[in-house]
């Protein structure tokens, strides 16, 4: 049915850049006629609202329910505006980022936010929500803010008044949210399976991993080791009896040289360089400054996120170089290779004993002291080759299929995307398709927060979202 859609018989030039040419029979007004701001205070206890980027105007708790992060609002929320069901709200700071949505929920929100309400019911707020969350929208919203600097760009009330909006008759409102309602719902079902393959994939994965490094199957037979003894434990249980377990720190050298500087040739890596769980390494290629010293490493050196560490930042580079301070650089000795150092340290089971001995509720860090006494297998040098090896090769397939899937869903992200703009904007007609839709009931709300996933570092979304939601702008 999406393929089949069509353009208007007819358009006419809008006058407007964001917006272009739109059908011929739609209005394309300012803000001013359109929405009047709304500045009701004095509801201190009402719920707490959050305007995200990702899919606008939210209940605070649900965002908090899945983060690590806290309410950072005022005590005194005397000052906070009131929000109805249907209002539009925009973090003014954020706007240009895509900070605005229509809400659902009643509720209040800080004063560094923005509460517009349509001045006629011939305008649907769910028609705005779709058209407001375009990147259009994001762009013209960039053109109007003021700031020397993007950090301080703002979209004041003023400034909103005077942006153009296209406004189809009330009927075709109707229809556009209508068929946009179905899309969605269709383009999330599909994101929802490919996310849960990716999750049953990266699962198994680990599985494999923690089964190997811990000598649950014998990698050159597939079968279990003749003999085992108690390791003495937890999380490694019992071992192959000819294998040793020892600390960490009795097979690896922990590296702390410290410089202000580096090589014309030297890698420079920070933690949001190292791709979480497999390692891939995106180092930045032009010139790099510092402020803070770093810490030198040679290639092979295995690096440890000692920040998070429950990210699995664990990289092995090939050249040499310096890194962030939030790193532990470790140094395989004779009895450990540097591929079986890597692959074991960033196997499940190893992190999340690392991450049990973590201090600091918001920044949650590693230290070295236990780190260092963490007990580590080590089979034999032969063993620690095949089992480097057959992870290789058996991951190779399932990286693969999760890196076909994540592009999956990047490619229908697009789609969904492009799909909203052009028929928010005009550039397709979806009345004939929309009047063909079946009634299906609404959709469940957890559903839909299923299908924004979490990024790639394993932390809900939300928690990227809240840096913006609770700050508290100047009003």
């Amino acid at each position: 049915m999406i393929d089949g859609l069509k353009p208007y018989p007819a358009y006419k030039d809008s006058g407007v850049e964001w917006l272009g040419k739109v059908p011929e029979h739609w209005e394309v007004l300012p803000g001013r006629t359109v929405f009047r701001e709304i500045n009701d205070r004095g509801h201190p206890d009402e719920q707490m609202l959050s305007v995200t980027i990702t899919r606008g105007v939210l209940r605070q708790a649900d965002l908090l329910a899945d983060s690590s992060k806290k309410d950072s609002s005022n005590e005194d929320k005397s000052n906070y505006k009131l929000v109805q069901p249907g209002d539009l709200v925009y973090n003014k700071m954020r706007a240009w980022q895509g900070a605005v949505g229509v809400s659902a929920y009643r509720g209040i929100v800080s004063p560094a936010y923005i509460v517009q309400r349509l001045r006629s019911a011939e305008n649907l707020p769910s028609y705005m929500h779709f058209l407001l969350r375009t990147p259009l929208f994001a762009s013209e919203a960039e053109r109007w803010s003021y700031g020397i600097t993007s950090d301080q760009w703002s979209l004041r009330a003023e400034e909103f008044k005077c942006i153009y909006f296209s406004l189809p008759p009330l009927p075709e409102q109707t229809a556009i949210v209508r068929f946009l309602d179905w899309a969605e719902r269709r383009i999330r079902r599909v994101i929802r399976a490919r996310k849960r393959r990716i999750k049953l994939l990266t699962e198994y994965r680990q599985a494999l991993i923690h089964q190997a490094v811990t000598g649950r199957i014998d990698v050159r037979t597939g079968k279990p080791y003749p003999a085992y003894k108690d390791s003495g434990v937890p999380w490694l249980g019992e071992v192959p009896a000819h294998w040793e377990v020892r600390r960490l720190k009795s097979a690896v050298a922990h590296i702390n040289e410290q410089t202000n500087a580096k090589n014309p040739d030297d890698l420079y890596i920070a933690l949001e360089h190292v791709e979480s769980w497999t390692g891939r390494l995106q180092a930045p290629s032009g010139g790099v400054q510092f402020d803070s010293q770093v810490k030198r490493f040679r290639a092979g050196d295995v690096l440890f996120g000692k920040l998070r560490p429950y990210l699995a930042k664990v990289v092995r580079p090939q050249r040499h170089g310096v890194c962030v301070g939030e790193f532990f650089v470790l140094r395989p000795s004779h009895a450990v290779t540097p591929p079986y150092l890597e692959v074991t340290l960033r196997s499940a089971s190893a992190i999340d004993y690392v991450n049990s001995s973590t201090y600091g509720a918001k920044m949650p860090r590693a230290g070295w002291a236990f780190v260092g006494n963490m007990p580590f297998p080590v089979p034999p040098l032969p063993e620690q080759t095949a089992i480097v090896e057959f992870l290789d090769d058996q991951t190779e397939k399932m990286d693969a299929a999760i890196a076909a899937d994540r592009r999956a869903i990047e490619l229908l992200q697009e789609f969904r995307t492009r799909l909203i703009a052009d028929v928010v904007t005009g550039k397709l007609d979806v009345r004939e398709a929309a009047a063909k839709l079946p009634d299906e009931p609404p959709e469940e709300e957890e559903e839909i927060m299923e299908d924004e996933g979490t990024n790639e570092d394993g932390e809900a979304l939300a928690n990227a979202e809240l840096g913006a939601v609770t700050e508290e702008a100047e009003p």
